[in-house]
């Protein structure tokens, strides 16, 4: 018995971003129900996700061709490897070890309010005490780190969504 499975590029893009909506909405459940606080690098990978989540929409409404569906893939894929680097200085800053950990900052709003925006990149990407802190893992990884493999995914649905030329992949 063979399974004819037809999923066009249209339909590949909006599973792309229900994933993404997924992701933030996990997010805002492990913030408002499990009371999990989300630290200044959080915010920051889910703006990625959401900033890649836009992309795929954007992308399954227009139903690009050819050299413009390349462009998305592109721009999704360029989001995408940004949040990974935040996350992986995420995982980077939680397997220091505990006299390495820098101390924790003021508050994301406050550092907004007082800095101009390229200082408060660079304080927040110079690490922060809270950032280190892992509250949540699942089968032995950080939410970072599953943040970093969901976007290794949405570059998987990118890649078979804008990268191939056919109408229907399997």
């Amino acid at each position: 018995m063979k399974i004819n499975l037809n999923f066009s590029y249209r339909s590949l893009n909006y599973l792309g971003f229900i994933f993404a909506l997924s992701l933030i909405l996990y997010a805002l459940y492990a913030q408002y129900i499990l009371n999990l606080e989300a630290c200044p690098l959080c915010i920051f990978q889910r703006v990625a996700v959401i900033l890649a989540g836009i992309l795929f929409l954007i992308c399954a409404i227009h139903s690009p061709k050819e050299i413009m569906a390349k462009v998305y893939h592109l721009m999704i894929t360029s989001t995408c490897f940004l949040g990974m680097g935040i996350s992986a200085r995420h995982v980077y800053l939680q397997n220091l070890p505990p006299d390495k950990i820098p101390s924790c900052g003021p508050g994301l709003g406050y550092l907004f309010d007082t800095f101009p925006i390229f200082e408060v990149l660079r304080m927040i990407f110079t690490g922060s005490g809270e950032c280190a802190v892992i509250n949540w893992s699942f089968i032995g990884l950080s939410m970072p780190s599953w943040v970093f493999i969901c976007f290794l995914f949405l570059i998987f649905i990118s890649y078979l969504a804008n990268w191939k030329t056919k109408n229907y992949l399997f």
